[in-house]
């Protein structure tokens, strides 16, 4: 079976540091693209960062500048290193990942439980 598992969350005071790992476990040939995202209390689910295949990378507008995506040459995993994070950098993070299952004709989408990270003084 194929999951897609975060980890690395907690409680961060503002101006920290966080590292988010996301690593694909199961039967796969090879992932798309793997990605970012980040859910707060009344705020729409927003793109964090994505990381393609052809190792093209983009940012969202709120983040680019402070954290840095990045992947291994297996393509089944990616972290997220997190500086400067302010208090509205709280939420939960999750990781995407379109990817195509061993023997699979097609491409199929993975979400994570995701991750909480909460950033407080």
């Amino acid at each position: 079976q194929v999951q897609v598992v975060e980890s690395g969350g907690g409680l961060v005071q503002p101006g920290g540091s966080l590292r988010l790992s996301c690593e694909v476990r199961g039967d796969i040939t090879s992932t798309i693209i793997m990605a970012w995202y980040r859910q707060a209390p009344g705020i729409q689910r927003e793109l964090i960062a994505e990381l393609h295949q052809n190792g093209h990378i983009s940012y969202g507008g709120t983040v680019e500048g402070r954290f840095t995506i990045s992947g291994d040459t297996t393509r089944k995993s990616m972290n997220l290193d997190m500086k400067n994070l302010e208090t509205w950098d709280t939420g939960v993070y999750s990781c995407n990942v379109h990817l195509i299952r061993k023997g699979a004709r097609s491409r199929t989408t993975y979400w994570g439980q995701g991750t909480q990270v909460t950033v407080a003084s």
